[in-house]
């Protein structure tokens, strides 16, 4: 089969690596791809955001599958003008990826399905918005609706940062992503990612994760897209895992069903696991980015049959296995992120793969025959153990053999495993 991947961080990497590995794979084309990407797969100059070039370009070659990593090309449509030239995809329509695009689209399904989530409201005034923060008291959860690259959301334990985040959201500092915003309900518990993939009627679930949002040891600082994931999360038990599915999961898919958006590609679920059980804090339509890595690492299936089976209604008779060990990637950013960051500072050689590691590249380029750093989450160095200490043990070995001046990286990635191994 021939392959298109839409995309250019590690997430994109992890699964060029992994489709790497299918037999049934014949040719692998990645637009824009990275310098680790470039090493699985040919790189094309294609404008992602131009549906008809990169429509144009999937004829010319005769792609047989379409996979489009990030959220923002799904959100815009790039899913649907390439169905509407007979083009395999996997990923949503622009309809069902609202789930990700819209927090408050994903909240009225909830309330329309019964669906555990925290209680909210929508505001698209200011003031609306302050005068029922006030009502409500801290800790509460401000989120702009659109997509703000992970960062639109802010857990208030103040009166006073909840009123900040409503006026940041509606003084533009997210772009039209803020126009309108949710207020909900602070959830107490734990966190855990857990992945599925859907044909539009049938579910496979995969695995569970952990992320790591803040970008400073001790979840401390502001929020990033991911500074480090580790898999399996020990939070996610058989017994969670189910309550999920029925809970969440397929009432998730069947809504949409109703509502004449079937959903068709991974759905992502973000959980807080409470006292009451699992509860949806929000849907992604895509892998996470760093879960993507640690799944991959683990993945014991042929990644492109199941891509394909998803994007094709072929659901119903697949599995998928996993390897026992733990994988655990720690996020080398550049120094600054998620604020203000320098651009073009040169990494040295990195440290070679072995069995049960990996680095995968994220906002990476080549210069002059230097790789540098080109954005903010810059490298992802996965390592697989029997537990997680191993497995963290193997990651930092090879963090540490990473000569780069212009990084950082949190150093208690998996902390709350560990302390339970412990």
């Amino acid at each position: 089969m021939k392959v298109l991947l839409i995309g250019s961080g590690g997430r994109e990497h992890a699964l060029a690596w992994k489709l790497r590995q299918s037999p049934r794979l014949t040719a692998l084309y990645a637009a824009p791809g990275n310098p680790g990407i470039a090493e699985e797969a040919e790189l094309v100059a294609l404008d992602i955001d131009d549906h008809a070039a990169v429509r144009a370009f999937c004829l010319e070659k005769a792609i047989d599958l379409v996979v489009v990593g990030p959220e923002a090309p799904l959100v815009a449509g790039l899913a649907d003008r390439l169905r509407e030239g007979g083009i395999t995809v996997f990923g949503p329509s622009a309809a069902a990826a609202q789930l990700e695009g819209s927090k408050g689209f994903t909240k009225d399904l909830c309330a329309a399905n019964n669906i555990p989530t925290g209680a909210y409201r929508r505001f698209s005034d200011a003031g609306d918005a302050v005068a029922y923060v006030r009502e409500q008291g801290a800790p509460i959860v401000i989120k702009a609706d659109g997509l703000a690259a992970g960062k639109g959301v802010t857990v208030a334990m103040t009166l006073d940062a909840a009123i900040a985040a409503i006026g940041d959201c509606f003084d533009g500092a997210f772009g039209a992503a803020g126009a309108e915003v949710v207020v909900e309900a602070y959830l107490d518990g734990e966190e855990a990612s857990f992945f599925c993939l859907c044909d539009g009627t049938d579910v496979l679930p995969l695995a569970s994760a952990q992320d790591h949002k803040r970008a400073y040891d001790g979840d401390e600082g502001p929020n990033t897209g991911g500074m480090g994931a580790y898999s399996p999360a020990p939070v996610m038990s058989e017994a969670m895992v189910a309550r999920t599915m029925e809970e969440i999961i397929r009432p998730t898919v069947r809504g949409m069903a109703a509502a004449g958006h079937p959903f068709s590609g991974v759905l992502f679920a973000g959980l807080m696991i409470t006292a009451k059980g699992p509860e949806l804090i929000e849907y992604n339509v895509r892998f996470g980015d760093p879960e993507c890595q640690v799944l991959m690492m683990r993945l014991n299936a042929d990644l492109l049959s199941l891509l394909h089976a998803a994007a094709t209604g072929g659901l119903g008779d697949a599995t998928a296995g996993w390897r026992d060990e733990t994988a655990l990637t720690v996020v080398m950013a550049s120094k600054g992120y998620p604020g203000a960051y320098a651009k073009g500072t040169p990494i040295g050689p990195l440290p070679e793969s072995g069995p049960g590691t990996k680095v995968f590249h994220a906002g990476t380029a080549t210069k002059e025959g230097t790789l540098v750093a080109t954005g903010g989450r810059v490298l992802n160095v996965t390592a697989t153990g029997a537990s997680v200490s191993e497995a963290r043990a193997r990651a930092y070995a090879a963090v540490d053999a990473v000569d780069w001046p212009g990084g950082f990286c949190r150093r208690d990635i998996g902390w709350r495993a560990v302390a339970r191994e412990a």
